[in-house]
């Protein structure tokens, strides 16, 4: 057997530790993913449908079986797109939102300030253009309106001779400005994905699968995601209806699909079921570079070869949410919908600059936090949710701070920007602890003035004299559950891996596992006995790894913000060291070439 085959045969996969690793140098144990049940489906995917070993052991451990395997090799929208009807209340707001079209009211969006918020107006307002109606659109300022729609922007909606207003990704629980859009005699319909409570606001509409009475089973989707079935089910009725003809085409939706595929991925939904073709074929429309905004944010990022998801999440994805945090807001919607290349070119310099002047901000405020994280574990070390807090935090930034604290405590953090007598906070949380929920409970308790979200992400707005309460509320309410999630600090391995046998051809075939992302996680792969050769600081927070292994086959490798970390200071003091490192493999495009590369995930020494 060669060594590419040999390195997932299931001899190779012990039920426990990978290469005997119990304790890296990030204090995990290495263990195999695949359970023997996942070996044996494995086998299968070899035998019945061809399929490379390493590659089945990767399908086997995401949920693929011999069934399902082609939904996963080649996702069909077609296939896996539900009857939007099936989503509650979605006839009904498509009805009122055909009556708006066809009788040319003067419709207005209001969004969310970040990715998904702007992808989902950017959705709706090229659709409306698409058949021939423009839309007035807001994405409220974070430190002056905050999140949700607000009485001062429906006035001036109305006054703006707007009559039907659609909110997206935002408006569950907007009672209070919906009360007054009321008074201004405006209609609402809202198009969402937070959590919600029993009871909701009044409406003409509100599709969302997350409402308690939706029995859709599409909770997994990001607003752009109910947005786009939205705009599924408004074609089909605009159909219906007659209202295309000879001199009014039917919008093709697939052109749309690149901005539910971005906003999938920076939303952190799961990749599973209708996001991984949501995802599949938004990609390849965002490689073909059609959409004139983002092709601009592209090129100022700087993106070598075709796009992937990690581009998405980490290159494009911030770079729009910039201008929500520290600029101005609706600068990723007005990309994301201009037809003009100059104005492309100006509007993603902007948010580029934007991003760096981001990063800056964020890195004096995270040292801030990561003390009191650091001093609050110190003191308490059965410390379950982190919740920090400064007064001179940009409110844009909170969310990022509490996603570091999450990922280097691995335990679920706020953070929140102090405003004189209250504070403007985010929080992030770890797999197995619903954030969202929590949250809307300390709501109800009257613990903080407002918040919201979902599993994984929420947000707050809390009196300064009532965090310590809502810092007691989050330990008390999810302890029991962080304490179960950090139970296994594993580092589940996909397999064992020769360091002669990385290629593209190796790397190009893994990728047809994908997209990756929440729910599909990246397959990482364990490279034994390496010698550390170099361990180089690159742009100041990132490390460049080169390891040989015992033929002396060459490994280029790089660990991402891990320059001033525990992990990297460890890194570069193990140089000259032979260690076991556990990767992930891409694709790197340089100038033109192609080369399998290496994101370090952990290393472990090699023990004797």
């Amino acid at each position: 057997m060669s060594d590419a085959a040999r390195c997932l045969d299931p001899s190779f996969l012990p039920e426990t530790l990978f290469l005997g690793v119990s304790s890296s140098l990030q204090n995990r144990k290495w263990v195999s993913r695949a359970s023997r049940a996942e070996q044996g489906i494995a086998e299968c995917l070899v035998r019945e449908h061809d399929v490379p070993l390493y590659l089945a052991h990767v399908l086997a451990t995401r949920g693929v079986t011999p069934e399902n395997i082609d939904d996963t090799l080649q996702p069909s929208l077609r296939k896996l797109m539900p009857d939007p009807s099936t989503l509650t209340d979605m006839d009904r707001l498509v009805d009122r939102l055909a009556r708006a079209i066809a009788n040319r009211e003067r419709i207005a969006l209001f969004g969310d300030y970040d990715v998904d918020g702007a992808c989902s107006v950017a959705l709706m307002l090229r659709y409306l253009r698409l058949v021939g109606h423009d839309a007035l659109f807001h994405i409220p300022d974070r430190l002056t309106e905050g999140y949700g729609p607000n009485a001062a922007a429906l006035e001036r909606f109305k006054n703006q001779g707007a009559s039907l207003v659609v909110t997206l990704d935002c408006g569950t629980t907007s009672f209070e400005a919906f009360d007054d859009a009321k008074k201004h005699n405006l209609e609402i319909l809202v198009i969402d994905h937070h959590l919600a409570d029993e009871k909701i606001p009044e409406t003409q509409g509100l599709v969302n699968p997350n409402r308690q009475d939706d029995l859709s089973g599409l909770g997994y989707l990001c607003a752009a995601g109910v947005t786009f079935m939205v705009l599924v089910a408004l074609n089909r009725a605009l159909r219906q209806h007659g209202f295309f003809d000879a001199k009014k085409s039917e919008p093709d939706l697939m052109s749309l699909i690149d901005l539910v595929a971005l906003a999938t991925v920076s939303d952190v939904v799961p990749l599973q079921h209708l996001n991984r073709a949501f995802v599949h074929r938004g990609l390849e429309r965002i490689r073909a570079r059609e959409n004139i905004g983002l092709r601009a944010l592209q090129d100022a990022a700087r993106m070598n070869g075709p796009a992937d998801t990690y581009h998405l999440g980490f290159l494009l994805g911030p770079r729009i949410n910039a201008g929500g945090r520290i600029g101005d807001a609706g600068l990723g919607t007005k990309l994301l919908t201009t037809n003009d290349e100059a104005e492309a070119l100006q509007i993603a310099q902007t948010l580029d600059r934007l991003n760096q002047e981001r990063q800056v901000i964020e890195q004096v405020a995270l040292e801030e936090a990561k003390q009191q994280a650091e001093h609050m574990i110190t003191q308490n070390p059965e410390t379950a949710v982190l919740v920090v807090q400064g007064e001179n935090w940009h409110p844009g930034i909170v969310g990022l701070l509490a996603a570091r604290l999450k990922e280097q405590f691995q335990r679920p953090a706020f953070a929140i920007a102090l405003d004189d007598q209250k504070g403007t906070g985010s929080g992030r949380s770890i797999t197995g602890v619903d954030l969202g929920s929590a949250v809307r409970t300390a709501v109800a308790e009257n613990i903080v003035r407002k918040g919201g979200g979902h599993k994984m992400a929420a947000g707050v707005t809390v009196d300064v004299a009532q965090i310590e309460t809502f810092r007691d509320f989050m330990q008390q309410r999810c302890k029991e559950d962080v304490d179960q999630a950090r139970l296994d600090r594993s580092l589940h391995i996909d397999g064992l891996m020769n360091a002669a046998t990385l290629n593209v051809d190796l790397a190009t075939t893994l990728q047809k596992a994908g997209p990756f992302g929440s729910g599909c996680p990246e397959p990482v792969f364990a490279f034994p006995d390496l010698k550390l050769l170099y361990a180089d600081i690159v742009a100041e927070k990132h490390l460049r790894l080169t390891f040989q292994a015992a033929d002396g086959t060459k490994l280029k490798a790089m660990a991402f913000r891990a320059a001033d970390s525990d992990f990297g200071n460890a890194l570069i003091k193990a140089r000259g060291q032979n260690l076991h490192l556990a990767a992930t493999i891409t694709i790197d495009n340089w100038q033109g070439r192609q080369s399998a590369s290496l994101r370090a995930v952990d290393v472990a020494p090699v023990l004797a």
